[in-house]
């Protein structure tokens, strides 16, 4: 079988497509062909910073994939022909996150999914969506569960309620079809009006150009009257954050997920003490989040926003359009 392997620290261009012996599973795995892969932007600093992260090499990379299980070790329920999807963490299956979760990310701290055929414990699966293709399935185990945590806990969004969602990347579009399923408003943030027009199609209550409205947190409060946000997604990071403890309301939550502006930052802790706002961090999600999700999935007949599809074997311009940012939606490569 085949598998895109990262042999080097020398980014994109280095990544190679060998031969592997195909794997066979143990008790308690099961071998999955993979039909599909989604990336997301963790794959790709994957890749480029894979010498500094001291990466063993060969890894695979990604986390997100759909397929067919194709072979069963002892003791597992699955069957051969089951659709499934694999888990970000291969270890996190209920309950909260801890350091043994945290070293069984897939693409990274263990063997990634883009290859042919992948081996996987029983509990790192869950079966996919009827409603879904492999290709759509494929886009939920990063992305998708991670909007849907930072929307569900510590409590769930009710209905009413008025979410800030920062950029319009995977996250944030999950986020945005969330919000519009739980009957929740959302305010949305941008550069590129173009894609703020797509998120108002998706149900986006409220846009706002940030390149044309760099102070767009006093905009947002201006949009709900001057009591803020109940909730932010926060994807930016120090260069975002503070805006956000201004745009949220007493009392209110933000859900911390991202550095896209950047990894160093000074922040004053002072609002958030005086407003009372919890900031909770959420990396990705459990496996019994991932279910809930797949139930809402299925009951609302979402349909995950897919930006372009690309060949097996042309993995390496998927990440070049990741790093290019121009896509709107998840970018796929099928096997």
């Amino acid at each position: 079988m085949q598998a895109w392997e990262i042999i080097s620290g020398d980014g994109v261009d280095a990544l190679n497509l060998n031969e592997r012996e195909i794997p066979i599973p143990s008790p308690g795995q099961v071998r999955v062909r993979m039909n599909a892969n989604s990336i997301n932007y963790r794959d790709l600093i994957t890749i480029e910073g894979a010498g500094a992260r001291k990466l063993p090499f060969p890894t695979i990379p990604n986390s997100d994939g759909a397929g067919v299980v194709t072979a069963v070790g002892k003791g597992v329920k699955l069957k051969e022909g089951d659709r499934v999807t694999s888990c970000f963490f291969e270890e996190w299956t209920a309950g909260e996150i801890g350091a043994s979760v945290m070293a069984s990310a897939l693409g990274g701290a263990r063997q990634g999914v883009l290859a042919e055929e992948v081996v996987l414990p029983e509990h790192g699966v869950i079966p996919t969506p009827t409603s879904l293709t492999d290709e759509e399935a494929a886009t939920l185990p990063c992305a998708a569960l991670t909007a849907w945590h930072a929307l569900t806990l510590p409590r769930p969004v009710k209905a009413g309620e008025t979410v800030l969602l920062l950029g319009t990347g995977g996250v944030s579009v999950f986020a945005q079809q969330f919000c519009s399923i739980m009957g929740a408003q959302t305010i949305v943030t941008s550069s590129s009006d173009d894609k703020l027009k797509k998120m108002k199609a998706l149900g986006a209550s409220e846009i706002i150009n940030y390149q044309t409205n760099p102070e767009w947190d006093a905009i947002v409060l201006e949009l709900t009257g001057g009591s803020g946000v109940d909730r932010v997604v926060e994807v930016g990071g120090p260069g975002t954050f503070d805006r956000s403890v201004n745009a949220v309301r007493v009392g209110g939550i933000i859900g911390l997920i991202g550095v896209l502006t950047g990894v160093s930052g000074a922040t004053n802790p002072t609002p958030i003490m005086a407003k009372s706002v919890t900031v909770k961090g959420v990396y990705v999600g459990s496996r019994a989040m991932f279910a809930d999700m797949n139930r809402a999935i299925e009951t609302h007949k979402l349909k995950p926003v897919i930006d372009q599809i690309f060949d097996f074997k042309d993995a390496r311009s998927a990440y070049h359009t990741m790093r290019g940012a121009k896509h709107f939606g998840k970018l796929v490569i099928k096997m």
